[in-house]
């Protein structure tokens, strides 16, 4: 599991954290938008919108560009693993 995948202000249901953990996986190479993350995933476009909203409001990734959005992690779940 990706360390980063259990957030702190929702409940974290084992589908959820496996969903999230590969969402986060397929991140760690490089930015990419929902399409490409529900593909590389195996997940639902609608399941990837829910999980990265999620993750956005836990400051864990973040989107840039115009739509299509490209979603990135922005590196804080790994900062608060090391406080």
């Amino acid at each position: 599991m990706h360390p980063n995948a259990y957030l702190r202000n929702v409940r974290n249901v084992s589908n959820g954290v496996k969903a999230r953990t590969k969402i986060l996986d397929t991140l760690e190479s490089e930015p990419c938008d929902a399409v490409r993350i529900a593909k590389e995933a195996s997940l639902s476009y609608g399941v990837v919108m829910h999980h990265l909203h999620l993750l956005e409001n836990e400051g864990i990734v973040h989107h840039k560009g115009r739509r299509p959005y490209y979603w990135a992690s922005t590196g804080l779940g790994q900062k608060r693993l090391v406080s």
